[in-house]
């Protein structure tokens, strides 16, 4: 029976592998088109770039870099999509405890209300969110963006941290309430620590979410330069008329891909511990 296994699984190390495969060969193919002339990328597929003679040149990073102003958007990403993650990690951790630890009226009618709103497509609060950021004066500000990230993420980071928080030892907390501390003491102290990896989780995967927002960024904040992330300088890198200056969209494309990358694969332990967190009591 052993012998037979290595058989048995073949399938599905095939299957992982061609998905991985459907997975890797889109992003080669950027980072192929993004080292290659404008005259290349034109006349033949990235494919061709692979083959002989190769004629690479970094010259679409450069101007990306210097003149296309991916550099002063990269920051303007990082101060919209770090604030975001942080509000909305503290809030819904928060809340997530008052209603997973916490008896007060009305409690599960207001938990449903809320994990009912996961439903509701975002597009149909655009409006009338839009029409009182104009009254407010929020509109093109980065708190108005953190606060419409967190508005809308909410929901879902109830929804996570909340099972989460249910799940832990009943023990630990009775232990406290015997010793006195007080609800924020458990929160801080107790809830907290041992819900690290369900924070991490989520906040990885809503870091990614904001870092690649082109909706939300569009609307309430607009073309400015000042405050446009890197998902709206990529966005005017290509001229609407001519389709000319694809080259430096690839080029750029890559570059904004790299940080949350490099965040995603530093952190990723943490991401999987969040995901299995609670599967096993």
């Amino acid at each position: 029976m052993a012998a037979r296994n290595p058989a048995r699984r073949l399938p599905v190390h095939l299957t992982l592998v061609l998905l991985c495969l459907a997975w890797l060969v889109p992003v080669v193919g950027l980072l192929v088109s993004s080292v290659r002339t404008p005259y290349d990328i034109s006349s033949s597929g990235w494919w061709h770039g692979l083959l002989p003679p190769y004629r690479f040149t970094v010259d679409n990073y450069t101007q990306v870099l210097t003149t296309g102003g991916l550099g002063r958007a990269f920051v303007n990403s990082l101060l919209i999509t770090v604030p975001a993650v942080t509000v909305m990690t503290a809030v819904g951790s928060v809340a997530a405890y008052a209603f997973a630890r916490m008896r007060f009226a009305g409690r599960r009618t207001v938990f449903i209300l809320l994990i009912a709103l996961l439903v509701v497509p975002a597009q149909m609060a655009l409006a009338p969110v839009l029409r009182l950021y104009n009254t407010l004066h929020l509109a093109g500000t980065f708190p108005g963006i953190w606060l419409v990230h967190a508005g809308f993420a909410m929901p879902f980071a109830v929804y996570l941290l909340r099972n989460f928080m249910a799940g832990l030892p009943e023990e630990v907390f009775e232990q406290a309430a015997v010793d006195g501390a007080s609800a924020p003491t458990v929160f801080l102290r107790i809830a907290l620590p041992i819900s690290a990896p369900a924070l991490a989780s989520f906040a990885i995967f809503q870091f990614l979410w904001v870092w690649n927002d082109l909706l939300l960024a569009l609307i309430f904040l607009g073309g400015d330069p000042a405050v446009a992330p890197v998902t709206v300088s990529l966005s005017n890198l290509v001229n609407a008329n001519t389709g000319q200056g694809w080259q430096l969209l690839t080029a750029a494309a890559f570059v904004s891909m790299a940080f949350p990358l490099l965040i995603f694969l530093t952190l990723q332990r943490y991401f999987v511990r969040g995901l299995l967190a609670g599967a096993v009591k």
